[in-house]
């Protein structure tokens, strides 16, 4: 029997569901890693995936998990790196048969899948999840439930481990905790136990710092004469040199673009974090609150203090439900006067709306590049600046149904001819609004398993 290796290399292939593949392909070639990982999922991204896979049933995974395993499939298997990946979505099992098909276009017929079943209790909370009460709001999950399209529960890295203990080389799931992707091999490759707060707490914090991928790098972190990242266009994705006891150095290729600092590494730990001693998992409360970064040469940075308690009762589960439409349009101005004749366009569209009955609706009027981001407040701070030579209008309302979404649009395509002199570049959109809830459910209610596809390789 091989013995196991005593530090473990994992690398970070996205950060999102649109993320780059270069970078991917580099860590797949040059990593010397023993797992790459695809964290594609955000809290809308898997909802917008049952309501692409409600109208075409052999879709709902991401769409470039194709792309993806012919960038990185063949080198992966010819080095020995296992893939895992939350790219199944809302059809994990479909994108377990994708992966296959691309294995099979590659000539790597000798390629395992091991899916990773049961996130979605759409079905449980129908059944018995009335009374459940919403955690952003006071409504109750009765309430929504009638306008839902999904439900998916946030399963945690102990759901991974039979799949890790298959032969597979490729595990896809659909909704999973971030730092579970990175959490699981971990547990699995070093035996921790389940119950091992501290190193289960050190995994996460692995994981949470891997799972946005170039934000460590320098990606998101770059700002010209205050940050200055090298080689950005290059951006190289991170990995981790995680050891048994859970301390790990985040890294990346050498000669890749971007950066490993103190820096982007502090800037990661605290992305979307509320509190660094109670960081809610489905595995573990993760205490990041005595984290120390510290420089272990060129692009290294040695990560340690990581700690836990004893995981929660409950899990989350984001439920996506229908939620009314938006309706959009905008139209340019340039010139002497844009921005007053910008400004005349938005209170013409707000009259036209209101006479149509559209005026209590939650909207935004806006000129991008002026207040789009600050609103008056962006203003009232520069109110001597210079005038703009070009100013964009928009105008956005979220009503109840398309038809009132394709008045808002129209109301300001109409500005060509009945609006100020000079308006040009108009568009339009309208957008069905999946909105997002969220519930806790008790841990018995979640069944998950494993179907493996494919060959597989020998013995």
């Amino acid at each position: 029997m091989t013995p196991k290796k005593t530090l473990l290399r994992i690398g970070a292939g996205a950060g999102f569901a649109g993320d780059r593949i270069a970078p991917a392909r580099e860590l797949a070639q040059q990593g010397e890693l023993d797992y790459l990982v695809f964290e594609c999922l955000a809290e809308r991204t898997i909802a917008l995936a049952q309501l692409e896979r409600s109208r075409h049933p052999m879709l709902g995974f991401d769409p470039l998990l194709a792309q993806r395993m012919r960038a990185v499939l063949a080198p992966c298997l010819s080095q020995g790196v296992r893939i895992i990946s939350n790219m199944g979505a809302a059809n994990p099992l479909q994108a377990g048969h994708e992966v296959l098909r691309i294995a099979a276009e590659l000539g790597l017929p000798q390629v395992q899948v091991a899916v990773l079943l049961g996130d979605d209790v759409l079905e449980v909370l129908r059944n018995r999840g009335q009374s459940l009460a919403v955690l952003e709001s006071s409504a109750a999950l009765a309430d929504l439930l009638p306008r839902a399209l999904s439900a998916n529960v946030y399963l945690g890295a102990e759901a991974l481990l039979p799949a890790l203990r298959t032969n597979a080389q490729v595990i896809i799931t659909g909704r999973v905790a971030d730092p579970a992707l990175f959490l699981a091999p971990l547990i699995h490759h070093f035996g921790w136990r389940l119950d091992d707060w501290q190193r289960l707490g050190r995994g996460v914090l692995v994981g949470h710092l891997l799972e946005c991928a170039g934000q460590i790098t320098g990606g998101y972190f770059a700002d010209p004469g205050f940050k200055d990242v090298p080689k950005l266009a290059w951006l190289g994705f991170p990995l981790a040199e995680v050891q048994a006891s859970g301390d790990a150095v985040i890294t990346k290729v050498a000669g890749s673009g971007g950066c490993v600092t103190a820096a982007t590494c502090t800037e990661q730990l605290l992305y979307e974090i509320d509190d660094p001693a109670l960081y809610l998992q489905p595995d573990v409360v993760a205490d990041f609150s005595a984290v120390r970064f510290e420089p272990a040469g060129p692009d290294r940075v040695r990560v340690s203090g990581g700690d836990g308690q004893a995981r929660p009762q409950t899990l989350k589960v984001s439920v996506g439900y229908r939620d009314g439409f938006i309706g959009e349009g905008q139209i340019s101005y340039a010139g002497p006067g844009a921005q007053d004749r910008g400004q005349l366009a938005l209170e013409l569209v707000r009259q036209r709306l209101g006479d149509a009955g559209l005026g209590d609706f939650d909207s935004r009027f806006e000129l991008i590049g002026l207040n789009a981001l600050s609103g008056p407040v962006q203003q009232a701070l520069h109110p001597r600046r210079p005038e703009p030579t070009e100013v964009r209008a928009r105008v956005a309302l979220r009503v109840a149904t398309e038809q009132q979404a394709q008045a808002v649009a129209h109301e300001v395509e109409a500005l060509y001819l009945n609006g100020p002199a000079g308006g040009g570049g108009a568009t339009r959109s309208v957008k069905e609004v999946i909105a997002v809830a969220s519930v806790l459910i008790p841990r018995e209610w979640v069944s998950t398993r494993i179907e493996l596809l494919g060959a597989g390789p020998g013995p």
